[in-house]
């Protein structure tokens, strides 16, 4: 993959081969259950998976992280960060059965022994994690009432404990609408592609 190649020269051939498998397996996945919409899934490589390993660019979490995706859908952006992390702990859930069984499917098919999939609704989760993943799954105030008493408080990583937010487009509106103290990552300060222009990760710290 190109972007692998130029953005991510510390990954192995082992795992550049399971991010070219997971590409496979989305695709093949996607033809009976779309989890992906049909007009993306031919661009998963920029607009999916590399979007999704973007947070890798800002945090290298160290091992024994527990990370949950929260809304993961068939298993973005938890599982090429599992691939990246591979000592790290992902817990993917999702309210929405036929997409964790995508997730869940996947996981199994590349080995991955440091994911677990679950169908659940974010209410339900009672363990708490170091960082909370996802890809705008909906509003950030709503987003944040799913977070609360989830977060551990004592932070080992260079980042803070939080929330780690893909975001795109107009959005300040919903930051002026939370308490919580955040910090924004423009990913154009690290890649150059132009789908990424308008493309941020937004860390969200908890309220204590």
């Amino acid at each position: 993959m190109d972007f692998i190649e130029k953005y991510f020269p510390e990954f192995s051939e082992e795992q550049k081969q399971k991010f070219n498998k997971l590409e496979e397996l989305f695709k093949a996945w996607n033809a009976s259950i779309n989890v992906i919409s049909r007009k993306d899934i031919e661009f998963f490589r920029e607009k999916h998976l590399q979007h999704s390993l973007s947070i890798a660019k800002i945090i290298n979490f160290v091992p024994g992280t527990k990370i949950l995706d929260l809304g993961t859908g068939g298993g973005l952006p938890g599982l090429p960060l599992a691939i990246a992390f591979p000592e790290v702990k992902f817990h993917l859930v999702d309210s929405i059965g036929k997409k964790i069984k995508v997730a869940s499917a996947i996981a199994e098919e590349l080995q991955l022994t440091n994911v677990k999939c679950e169908q659940i609704r974010a209410e339900e989760i009672k363990k708490q994690y170091d960082f909370i993943i996802s890809r705008a799954v909906t509003a950030l105030p709503d987003f944040m009432k799913y977070t609360e008493g989830r977060i551990l408080e004592k932070s080992k990583n260079a980042l803070p404990n939080g929330i780690l937010y893909l975001k795109g487009g107009s959005y300040q509106h919903e930051l002026d609408a939370i308490p919580n103290l955040y910090r924004i990552f423009r990913i154009s300060d690290f890649y150059h592609e132009e789908y990424f222009e308008t493309k941020d990760i937004i860390l969200i710290r908890p309220l204590r």
